[in-house]
């Protein structure tokens, strides 16, 4: 499947609260499979859908390697969900922007159509109570100002058990 890069800048903000989607992805060399639920675990999320012909993805990668090294000890994590077909593709693009953050694959874009993701990046902030809570489309360099106010209001909440 090839994915239509849509230019939608400004399509971003607080989405109505939804269900974390209840997907599966796979290590990029296909042999560990993972629920996204399972993952998230009480964290605040920030999924990422990227691929590596979307050179916005590039862009956003060091940011989302600034925001997991400055979050993770607040219960954060980001995951980047890889939609390309080609394997190698998209490990030659971890090779030029290697990610410090975990990176799985939607071999199938199931995961992306449950989400319903329509350009790259696309990106799902997801709450402690696995309650999808903002979405982002696309990634200027202004865009992470706002991307991390979201964030740090998501990891201050207090955690849904105590």
């Amino acid at each position: 499947m090839r994915w239509i890069v849509l230019l939608m800048i400004g399509l971003s903000g607080y989405a109505q609260a939804a269900p974390l989607p209840d997907c599966t992805l796979t290590s990029l060399d296909g042999g560990e499979s993972r629920q996204l639920r399972e993952i998230q675990q009480g964290k605040v999320l920030y999924v990422d859908f990227w691929a590596s012909w979307c050179t916005s993805c590039a862009h956003a990668f060091k940011f989302l390697n600034d925001l997991e090294s400055d979050l993770q000890d607040r219960g954060f994590a980001v995951i980047g969900v890889n939609l390309d077909e080609n394997r190698t593709d998209a490990e030659n693009f971890l090779e030029r922007f290697p990610p410090r953050f975990t990176v799985l694959a939607d071999a199938e874009a199931q995961c992306a159509k449950d989400f319903g993701v329509q350009g790259m990046p696309a990106s799902y902030l997801i709450d402690r109570t696995g309650e999808v809570r903002y979405r982002h489309l696309g990634f200027r360099s202004g865009d992470a100002d706002e991307l991390r106010r979201a964030i740090e209001k998501l990891v201050a909440e207090p955690s849904p058990d105590g």
